[in-house]
């Protein structure tokens, strides 16, 4: 049945966006015609049509979406040596020394975190584990990597300690990431069909890349699993234009379609760059790495072009320069992240409609971080019930690599702000989980997807109801079947 198109799902309850406008709990049978859904009628009051798929009391929710993600370097993840246990330097340098050396002769790593190990990196510790062998470690935010000095040496670049942070490291992955395209489509393809798996229908794709071309050529070569929105960066801007691509443009049948213009206006957390207010606790207020007047400039430049914007930014100071530069450009988009927000500044996300592109589990990863590093801070923390409040579009992602690609993830970090057994860290910024499942549709908190006639057939079948389910119960979220357009994408 994968790969088919579905013309009834019979005997569903519904769930999130659509539900408020139905007569009871079901169960329902629901009629899919030309990728729409057609009715929605008692279950056995109207005879099926067409291939049925059995829901058996299952739950139907909208299609989830990830609303950032880097497409080929989280399927390169599946080939680098996990390093999100590592507690300190020596033990991150220790296990690259046994990690595989891939075929193009390297060894890397990803998901260090190494903001609050008791020791530094460095090129001696690095260098006495992994000997000759260029070897490479991306930080859990990518904003920093930590290589020897045989990849030194390969990558023509000098670092005291072998730690190089924002563009260089940028660069850095850009290169790791440059393999061949058949290589990157045979991991891009595996890595669509565990997101459908998840219940995922599409993703927008801000690869460090010029994504068009690698689009076009998996477009080209039949990868249909998702929905995707590919973003490009100011280095390619100029290409975007003389091509006279326009977000929203298709590729092919339009499932991928051009997206935003992607501008990285400061650093991290987790790499202590973030531009924030107040000193971090090493006494960094971090860094702008694209100025306001400049900012305002491209932003103003890319909607002229017909490009919705998309700005990285994490410290409160980030914040505020995306926000004016928004204001005086007249754009439309996202800021990325928004995990240190003024109190001033939440309910300008509403009035310019800015929407919020957060990543609910970050906080989670980040919550020891936030207790040490941002301790002086007195903007708000991964304020997500607060953006809200003030009438922000949420939109939820994982950024991954940095976590992992699972909507569900997202939604019961939102709903719960714990996971592990933890206790709820900020409990007054959880959202309900009408509003989280709304803010993992395509169309965000405020114009979610919904189960209604003549909305598209993107929808996901769970085999619990998510608007009773606890914290692990969310996480674990059981996914008997997705359908995009009404076209069967996984089947338990």
């Amino acid at each position: 049945m994968i790969g088919e198109r579905a013309g009834t799902v019979t005997g569903v309850r519904i769930a999130g966006p659509g539900s408020e406008l139905l007569p009871d709990d079901g169960p329902f049978d629901v009629f899919l015609e030309n990728g729409r859904i057609a009715d929605i009628a008692p279950a056995g009051a109207v005879r099926p049509r067409g291939l049925v798929l059995d829901g058996a009391g299952a739950w139907l929710v909208p299609g989830l979406w990830d609303h950032h993600v880097h497409v080929t370097q989280w399927a390169l993840a599946s080939q680098r040596h996990e390093l999100a246990g590592a507690a300190s330097a020596v033990e991150a340098a220790h296990e690259m020394a046994g990690a595989a050396v891939l075929a193009d002769g390297r060894r890397v790593g990803t998901g260090y975190r190494d903001a609050l190990w008791p020791d530094a990196p460095s090129l001696d510790v690095l260098d006495a584990a992994t000997g000759d062998i260029p070897t490479y470690l991306v930080n859990a935010d990518v904003h920093s990597a930590w290589l020897n000095s045989a990849a030194l040496r390969r990558e023509g670049m000098i670092s005291p300690d072998g730690v190089l942070r924002e563009e260089p490291a940028f660069e850095i992955s850009r290169r790791l990431n440059a393999v061949d395209p058949d290589t990157a489509d045979t991991l891009v393809t595996a890595m669509a069909r565990r997101a459908a798996a998840r219940g995922v229908v599409g993703v927008v794709d801000l690869d460090l890349a010029w994504n068009h071309e690698a689009w076009e050529r998996r477009v080209a070569r039949g990868l249909d699993l998702l929905r995707v929105s590919y973003g490009v960066y100011p280095e390619h801007l100029d290409a975007a234009i003389a091509a006279g691509l326009r977000s929203g443009d298709p590729l092919g049948d339009g499932l991928v379609r051009m997206g935003p213009l992607k501008i990285i206006s400061d650093g991290s957390l987790g790499t202590r760059t973030a531009a924030c207010t107040h000193a971090h606790a090493q006494g960094d207020t971090g860094v702008l790495t694209v100025g306001p007047d400049e900012l305002a400039a491209l932003l103003t430049r890319a909607t002229g072009a017909g490009l919705a914007c998309a700005v990285h930014a994490i410290g409160d100071v980030a914040n505020s320069s995306a926000l004016d530069a928004f204001a005086v450009s007249g754009a439309v988009g996202t800021i990325e992240h928004a995990q240190l927000v003024a109190h001033a500044d939440l309910a300008r996300f509403g009035r310019l409609g800015v929407a919020a592109s957060v990543q609910p589990e970050h906080a989670l990863d980040d919550r020891a971080l936030v207790d040490a590093l941002w301790a002086a801070q007195t903007a708000l923390a991964y304020p997500l019930r607060s953006l809200h409040a003030a009438g922000a579009d949420l939109r939820f992602g994982s950024d991954a690599p940095v976590a992992p690609l699972d909507p569900w993830r997202a939604i019961a970090a939102a709903v719960f702000r714990s996971r592990d057994g933890d206790s709820p860290w900020h409990a007054e910024e959880t959202v309900p989980l009408e509003v989280a499942l709304a803010a993992s549709t395509g169309g965000g908190s405020q114009n979610p997807s919904t189960i209604a006639v003549g909305s598209p057939a993107d929808v996901v079948l769970v085999d619990a109801d998510p608007t009773t389910a606890d914290e692990p119960g969310l996480r674990a979220m059981p996914v008997r079947a997705t359908l995009l357009g009404g076209r069967v994408t996984h089947l338990l």
